[in-house]
Protein backbone atom coordinates (compact mmCIF):
# COMPACT_ATOMS: atom_id res chain seq x y z
CA UNK A 1 0.00 0.00 0.00
CA UNK A 2 1.26 3.92 -0.92
CA UNK A 3 1.60 6.27 1.02
CA UNK A 4 0.61 9.72 -0.45
CA UNK A 5 1.40 12.96 1.77
CA UNK A 6 -1.32 15.27 1.82
CA UNK A 7 -1.43 18.18 -0.60
CA UNK A 8 -0.42 21.51 1.48
CA UNK A 9 -3.13 24.00 1.68
CA UNK A 10 -3.20 27.55 0.01
CA UNK A 11 -2.21 29.20 3.78
CA UNK A 12 0.91 26.75 4.42
CA UNK A 13 1.94 27.16 0.89
CA UNK A 14 2.23 30.91 1.78
CA UNK A 15 3.86 30.03 5.14
CA UNK A 16 6.35 28.44 3.14
CA UNK A 17 7.07 30.98 0.51
CA UNK A 18 6.96 33.96 3.19
CA UNK A 19 9.69 31.87 5.68
CA UNK A 20 11.67 31.74 2.29
CA UNK A 21 11.60 34.88 1.90
CA UNK A 22 12.90 35.44 5.11
CA UNK A 23 15.59 33.53 4.77
CA UNK A 24 16.33 35.38 1.66
CA UNK A 25 15.51 38.71 1.58
CA UNK A 26 15.00 39.51 5.58
CA UNK A 27 11.36 40.68 6.12
CA UNK A 28 8.65 39.15 4.41
CA UNK A 29 7.15 40.10 1.07
CA UNK A 30 3.95 39.86 -0.07
CA UNK A 31 2.98 36.53 -2.06
CA UNK A 32 2.92 38.68 -5.76
CA UNK A 33 5.79 40.77 -4.93
CA UNK A 34 8.10 37.26 -4.11
CA UNK A 35 6.96 35.77 -7.36
CA UNK A 36 7.98 39.12 -9.27
CA UNK A 37 11.24 39.82 -7.64
CA UNK A 38 12.09 35.40 -7.97
CA UNK A 39 11.11 36.26 -11.68
CA UNK A 40 13.49 38.81 -12.08
CA UNK A 41 16.26 37.15 -10.18
CA UNK A 42 15.31 34.09 -12.41
CA UNK A 43 15.16 36.22 -15.84
CA UNK A 44 18.68 37.86 -14.68
CA UNK A 45 20.46 34.65 -13.87
CA UNK A 46 19.65 32.90 -16.93
CA UNK A 47 20.12 35.82 -19.08
CA UNK A 48 23.92 35.37 -17.07
CA UNK A 49 24.20 31.47 -17.97
CA UNK A 50 23.19 31.81 -21.51
CA UNK A 51 25.58 34.32 -22.24
CA UNK A 52 28.38 31.75 -20.58
CA UNK A 53 26.52 28.45 -22.24
CA UNK A 54 25.88 30.28 -25.92
CA UNK A 55 27.08 33.43 -27.05
CA UNK A 56 24.37 35.47 -28.55
CA UNK A 57 24.44 38.45 -30.94
CA UNK A 58 22.32 41.59 -30.36
CA UNK A 59 19.06 40.39 -31.56
CA UNK A 60 19.16 37.34 -29.16
CA UNK A 61 20.71 34.77 -31.83
CA UNK A 62 22.73 31.91 -31.03
CA UNK A 63 26.37 32.20 -32.58
CA UNK A 64 28.67 29.17 -32.34
CA UNK A 65 32.15 29.81 -31.65
CA UNK A 66 34.71 29.04 -34.42
CA UNK A 67 37.09 26.03 -33.59
CA UNK A 68 40.59 26.95 -32.84
CA UNK A 69 42.54 23.96 -34.28
CA UNK A 70 41.93 23.43 -38.07
CA UNK A 71 43.15 20.97 -40.20
CA UNK A 72 43.37 21.21 -43.83
CA UNK A 73 44.09 19.11 -46.89
CA UNK A 74 47.63 20.33 -47.06
CA UNK A 75 48.48 18.89 -43.89
CA UNK A 76 47.03 15.79 -43.84
CA UNK A 77 50.02 13.88 -45.19
CA UNK A 78 52.38 15.05 -41.85
CA UNK A 79 49.04 14.07 -39.32
CA UNK A 80 49.27 10.91 -41.30
CA UNK A 81 52.22 9.99 -40.06
CA UNK A 82 51.59 10.89 -36.23
CA UNK A 83 50.34 8.50 -33.59
CA UNK A 84 46.65 9.51 -33.15
CA UNK A 85 44.13 9.65 -30.27
CA UNK A 86 40.58 10.87 -31.03
CA UNK A 87 38.61 12.28 -28.08
CA UNK A 88 34.73 12.32 -27.98
CA UNK A 89 32.01 12.82 -25.95
CA UNK A 90 28.95 10.16 -26.53
CA UNK A 91 25.85 13.30 -26.28
CA UNK A 92 27.98 15.66 -28.74
CA UNK A 93 26.44 15.80 -32.18
CA UNK A 94 29.92 17.01 -33.77
CA UNK A 95 31.74 14.49 -31.95
CA UNK A 96 29.34 11.36 -32.89
CA UNK A 97 30.55 12.34 -36.97
CA UNK A 98 34.08 11.54 -36.61
CA UNK A 99 32.83 8.65 -34.71
CA UNK A 100 30.71 7.29 -37.55
CA UNK A 101 33.44 8.02 -40.17
CA UNK A 102 36.19 6.17 -38.20
CA UNK A 103 34.08 2.99 -38.23
CA UNK A 104 32.90 3.49 -41.79
CA UNK A 105 36.25 3.49 -42.59
CA UNK A 106 37.77 1.00 -40.44
CA UNK A 107 40.13 2.74 -38.46
CA UNK A 108 39.00 2.05 -34.96
CA UNK A 109 42.28 0.18 -34.50
CA UNK A 110 44.26 2.76 -36.38
CA UNK A 111 43.06 5.53 -33.86
CA UNK A 112 42.05 4.77 -30.42
CA UNK A 113 39.36 6.70 -28.39
CA UNK A 114 38.80 8.27 -25.23
CA UNK A 115 35.63 8.99 -24.10
CA UNK A 116 34.06 11.55 -21.98
CA UNK A 117 31.31 12.35 -19.90
CA UNK A 118 29.35 15.60 -19.50
CA UNK A 119 30.34 17.10 -15.86
CA UNK A 120 28.13 19.24 -13.93
CA UNK A 121 30.00 22.24 -14.44
CA UNK A 122 29.77 22.07 -18.16
CA UNK A 123 33.48 20.46 -18.73
CA UNK A 124 33.98 17.01 -19.91
CA UNK A 125 35.51 14.75 -17.55
CA UNK A 126 36.55 11.14 -17.69
CA UNK A 127 35.52 8.36 -15.37
CA UNK A 128 36.11 4.83 -14.95
CA UNK A 129 33.10 2.94 -16.50
CA UNK A 130 32.95 -0.82 -15.30
CA UNK A 131 29.77 -1.64 -17.11
CA UNK A 132 30.37 -4.92 -18.79
CA UNK A 133 29.53 -5.03 -22.75
CA UNK A 134 28.76 -8.10 -25.16
CA UNK A 135 29.93 -6.01 -28.04
CA UNK A 136 33.55 -4.94 -28.32
CA UNK A 137 32.49 -1.96 -30.57
CA UNK A 138 30.19 -0.75 -27.98
CA UNK A 139 31.62 3.01 -26.68
CA UNK A 140 31.15 3.48 -23.43
CA UNK A 141 32.65 6.69 -20.67
CA UNK A 142 35.90 5.85 -19.79
CA UNK A 143 39.33 6.82 -18.65
CA UNK A 144 41.65 9.14 -20.55
CA UNK A 145 43.49 6.32 -22.47
CA UNK A 146 46.18 8.83 -23.63
CA UNK A 147 47.03 11.09 -20.83
CA UNK A 148 45.81 9.76 -18.19
CA UNK A 149 44.40 13.03 -17.46
CA UNK A 150 41.11 13.90 -15.28
CA UNK A 151 39.60 16.12 -17.20
CA UNK A 152 39.39 17.56 -21.26
CA UNK A 153 40.44 21.06 -19.83
CA UNK A 154 43.77 19.34 -18.63
CA UNK A 155 44.50 17.71 -21.88
CA UNK A 156 43.79 20.67 -23.86
CA UNK A 157 46.33 22.91 -20.89
CA UNK A 158 49.01 19.81 -21.14
CA UNK A 159 49.88 20.49 -24.67
CA UNK A 160 52.83 22.32 -25.54
CA UNK A 161 52.66 26.42 -24.83
CA UNK A 162 49.49 24.93 -22.49
CA UNK A 163 45.79 26.49 -23.35
CA UNK A 164 43.44 28.79 -21.99
CA UNK A 165 40.38 28.55 -24.93
CA UNK A 166 37.10 26.67 -25.20
CA UNK A 167 37.68 23.09 -24.63
CA UNK A 168 35.67 21.01 -27.04
CA UNK A 169 35.27 17.66 -28.53
CA UNK A 170 35.65 16.52 -31.20
CA UNK A 171 39.82 16.68 -30.69
CA UNK A 172 42.01 14.62 -31.72
CA UNK A 173 45.89 14.50 -30.35
CA UNK A 174 49.00 13.97 -31.26
CA UNK A 175 50.77 11.20 -28.95
CA UNK A 176 54.30 12.19 -29.94
CA UNK A 177 53.78 15.86 -30.10
CA UNK A 178 51.63 15.78 -26.82
CA UNK A 179 49.64 18.69 -29.05
CA UNK A 180 46.25 19.38 -29.64
CA UNK A 181 45.85 18.41 -34.31
CA UNK A 182 42.31 19.37 -34.48
CA UNK A 183 38.80 20.09 -32.74
CA UNK A 184 36.84 21.09 -35.91
CA UNK A 185 34.86 17.61 -36.52
CA UNK A 186 34.51 18.45 -40.24
CA UNK A 187 38.22 18.45 -41.02
CA UNK A 188 38.66 15.98 -38.95
CA UNK A 189 35.94 13.73 -40.95
CA UNK A 190 37.72 14.66 -43.93
CA UNK A 191 40.83 13.70 -42.68
CA UNK A 192 39.52 10.10 -41.72
CA UNK A 193 38.02 9.74 -45.28
CA UNK A 194 41.32 10.45 -47.74
CA UNK A 195 44.54 11.05 -44.87
CA UNK A 196 44.48 7.65 -43.33
CA UNK A 197 43.73 5.13 -46.33
CA UNK A 198 47.21 3.73 -45.50
CA UNK A 199 45.54 2.71 -42.17
CA UNK A 200 42.14 2.01 -43.05
CA UNK A 201 40.21 -1.45 -43.14
CA UNK A 202 37.92 0.02 -45.67
CA UNK A 203 40.38 1.89 -47.77
CA UNK A 204 38.16 1.70 -51.01
CA UNK A 205 35.02 4.03 -49.46
CA UNK A 206 35.32 7.14 -50.15
CA UNK A 207 32.40 9.11 -48.31
CA UNK A 208 33.39 12.22 -50.74
CA UNK A 209 34.47 11.52 -53.94
CA UNK A 210 35.94 13.99 -56.24
CA UNK A 211 32.82 14.27 -58.73
CA UNK A 212 30.43 14.63 -55.66
CA UNK A 213 32.28 17.38 -53.49
CA UNK A 214 30.61 20.48 -54.75
CA UNK A 215 26.88 18.56 -54.13
CA UNK A 216 28.38 17.78 -50.74
CA UNK A 217 29.63 21.22 -49.86
CA UNK A 218 25.91 22.88 -51.58
CA UNK A 219 24.17 20.75 -49.29
CA UNK A 220 26.86 21.06 -46.36
CA UNK A 221 26.30 24.97 -46.85
CA UNK A 222 22.49 24.88 -46.10
CA UNK A 223 22.62 21.72 -43.65
CA UNK A 224 24.85 23.18 -41.24
CA UNK A 225 23.60 26.36 -40.06
CA UNK A 226 19.89 25.45 -40.75
CA UNK A 227 19.76 22.08 -39.04
CA UNK A 228 22.84 20.85 -37.35
CA UNK A 229 23.61 24.55 -36.13
CA UNK A 230 19.59 25.58 -36.32
CA UNK A 231 18.33 23.36 -33.74
CA UNK A 232 20.80 24.31 -31.38
CA UNK A 233 19.72 28.50 -32.51
CA UNK A 234 16.08 27.31 -31.07
CA UNK A 235 17.06 26.31 -27.99
CA UNK A 236 19.58 29.24 -27.30
CA UNK A 237 17.48 31.78 -28.61
CA UNK A 238 17.32 34.67 -25.66
CA UNK A 239 14.28 36.12 -27.62
CA UNK A 240 11.18 35.17 -29.26
CA UNK A 241 12.63 36.83 -32.62
CA UNK A 242 15.43 34.62 -32.71
CA UNK A 243 13.48 32.20 -32.27
CA UNK A 244 10.97 32.38 -34.35
CA UNK A 245 13.68 32.86 -37.10
CA UNK A 246 15.33 29.63 -36.46
CA UNK A 247 12.21 27.54 -35.99
CA UNK A 248 10.96 28.48 -39.28
CA UNK A 249 14.24 28.41 -40.67
CA UNK A 250 14.75 24.77 -39.14
CA UNK A 251 11.69 23.53 -40.33
CA UNK A 252 11.23 24.63 -44.05
CA UNK A 253 14.46 23.60 -44.56
CA UNK A 254 13.52 19.66 -43.37
CA UNK A 255 10.52 19.65 -45.42
CA UNK A 256 12.86 20.65 -48.56
CA UNK A 257 15.19 17.86 -47.78
CA UNK A 258 11.99 15.59 -46.98
CA UNK A 259 10.97 16.46 -50.28
CA UNK A 260 14.47 15.55 -51.91
CA UNK A 261 14.96 12.01 -50.26
CA UNK A 262 11.34 11.22 -51.97
CA UNK A 263 13.16 10.60 -55.29
CA UNK A 264 16.86 10.56 -53.73
CA UNK A 265 17.99 7.65 -51.67
CA UNK A 266 20.70 10.21 -50.33
CA UNK A 267 21.75 13.78 -50.11
CA UNK A 268 24.09 13.37 -53.17
CA UNK A 269 21.77 10.44 -54.65
CA UNK A 270 22.61 6.77 -54.55
CA UNK A 271 25.77 7.26 -52.93
CA UNK A 272 26.25 7.52 -48.96
CA UNK A 273 28.52 11.06 -47.99
CA UNK A 274 30.34 13.22 -45.63
CA UNK A 275 27.05 15.45 -46.13
CA UNK A 276 24.38 12.45 -45.09
CA UNK A 277 26.72 11.80 -41.85
CA UNK A 278 26.13 15.30 -40.63
CA UNK A 279 22.32 15.23 -41.15
CA UNK A 280 22.18 12.08 -39.22
CA UNK A 281 23.79 13.10 -36.03
CA UNK A 282 21.11 15.66 -36.16
CA UNK A 283 17.90 13.67 -36.49
CA UNK A 284 19.32 10.84 -34.32
CA UNK A 285 19.18 13.45 -31.61
CA UNK A 286 15.66 15.13 -32.88
CA UNK A 287 12.70 13.56 -31.36
CA UNK A 288 13.80 12.53 -27.83
CA UNK A 289 16.18 15.79 -27.60
CA UNK A 290 15.55 18.63 -29.75
CA UNK A 291 11.79 18.51 -30.32
CA UNK A 292 11.42 18.47 -26.48
CA UNK A 293 14.43 20.27 -24.80
CA UNK A 294 15.35 22.79 -27.45
CA UNK A 295 11.74 23.95 -28.63
CA UNK A 296 11.90 22.11 -32.14
CA UNK A 297 8.05 21.61 -31.72
CA UNK A 298 6.33 22.15 -35.30
CA UNK A 299 6.84 18.54 -36.03
CA UNK A 300 8.47 15.30 -34.36
CA UNK A 301 11.25 13.48 -36.94
CA UNK A 302 8.56 10.46 -37.25
CA UNK A 303 6.20 12.67 -38.75
CA UNK A 304 8.70 13.04 -41.88
CA UNK A 305 8.15 9.11 -43.75
CA UNK A 306 11.15 9.88 -45.83
CA UNK A 307 13.54 11.58 -43.24
CA UNK A 308 12.81 9.01 -40.93
CA UNK A 309 13.43 6.02 -43.38
CA UNK A 310 16.73 7.52 -44.39
CA UNK A 311 17.68 8.05 -40.84
CA UNK A 312 17.08 4.58 -40.23
CA UNK A 313 19.06 3.31 -43.24
CA UNK A 314 21.77 4.84 -42.09
CA UNK A 315 21.50 3.40 -38.31
CA UNK A 316 21.47 -0.15 -39.87
CA UNK A 317 24.81 0.66 -41.98
CA UNK A 318 26.76 -1.75 -40.28
CA UNK A 319 29.15 -0.02 -37.77
CA UNK A 320 27.04 3.30 -37.30
CA UNK A 321 24.59 1.57 -34.49
CA UNK A 322 27.59 0.89 -32.26
CA UNK A 323 28.19 4.97 -32.23
CA UNK A 324 24.50 5.61 -31.14
CA UNK A 325 23.70 5.87 -27.56
CA UNK A 326 20.37 7.25 -26.96
CA UNK A 327 20.50 6.69 -23.34
CA UNK A 328 23.68 8.83 -22.70
CA UNK A 329 22.55 11.13 -25.50
CA UNK A 330 19.49 11.85 -23.07
CA UNK A 331 21.61 12.36 -20.04
CA UNK A 332 24.44 14.45 -21.95
CA UNK A 333 21.47 17.16 -22.69
CA UNK A 334 18.65 16.78 -19.88
CA UNK A 335 21.27 16.62 -16.93
CA UNK A 336 24.02 19.23 -17.52
CA UNK A 337 21.96 22.05 -19.56
CA UNK A 338 21.12 23.67 -16.72
CA UNK A 339 19.88 27.02 -18.05
CA UNK A 340 17.42 24.52 -20.05
CA UNK A 341 16.34 22.20 -18.00
CA UNK A 342 16.77 23.10 -14.18
CA UNK A 343 15.45 20.33 -12.76
CA UNK A 344 17.25 17.61 -14.49
CA UNK A 345 14.27 15.19 -15.26
CA UNK A 346 14.34 13.41 -18.00
CA UNK A 347 11.19 13.35 -20.33
CA UNK A 348 9.31 10.10 -21.28
CA UNK A 349 10.07 9.75 -25.36
CA UNK A 350 7.63 8.48 -28.00
CA UNK A 351 8.63 5.20 -29.68
CA UNK A 352 9.96 7.17 -32.61
CA UNK A 353 13.15 8.64 -30.29
CA UNK A 354 13.83 4.91 -28.62
CA UNK A 355 16.53 2.71 -30.88
CA UNK A 356 14.78 -0.09 -31.27
CA UNK A 357 12.34 1.37 -33.36
CA UNK A 358 15.70 2.33 -35.84
CA UNK A 359 15.87 -1.40 -36.83
CA UNK A 360 12.84 -1.72 -38.37
CA UNK A 361 12.56 -2.34 -42.23
CA UNK A 362 13.38 1.52 -43.90
CA UNK A 363 13.09 -0.09 -47.66
CA UNK A 364 15.06 3.15 -48.90
CA UNK A 365 16.59 0.91 -51.53
CA UNK A 366 13.32 0.94 -53.57
CA UNK A 367 13.16 4.81 -53.38
CA UNK A 368 15.56 5.63 -57.14
CA UNK A 369 14.24 1.91 -58.30
CA UNK A 370 10.48 3.19 -57.86
CA UNK A 371 11.28 6.87 -59.46
CA UNK A 372 13.19 4.56 -62.49
CA UNK A 373 10.00 2.94 -62.89
CA UNK A 374 7.91 5.93 -63.20
CA UNK A 375 10.08 7.96 -65.71
CA UNK A 376 9.87 4.21 -67.96
CA UNK A 377 6.09 4.31 -68.36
Amino acid sequence: MSHQSPKPSTSTTTSIFTSATKLLWGPSLPPGLLISTARTAWTTVWQLMMTQLAPSDSSGSYTRPTSKFRLDPTQFTSAASSELHLYVGLPCPWAHRTLIVRALKGLNDAVPVSIASPGQDGSWEFKNNNIPIKDKDKLIPSLDKANRCRNLKEVYKSRSGGYDGRCTVPMLWDLRKKDVVCNESYDIIEFFNSGLNKLARNDNLDLSPPELKEMIQGWNQIVYPKVNNGVYRCGFAQSQEAYDGAVNELFSTLDEIEDHLGSNRYLCGERLTLADVCLFTTLIRFDSVYNILFKCTKKKLVEYPNLYGYLREIYQIPGVAATCDISAIMDGYYKTLFPLNASGIQPAISSSGDQDSLWRPHNRDLVGKAIEAQLSV
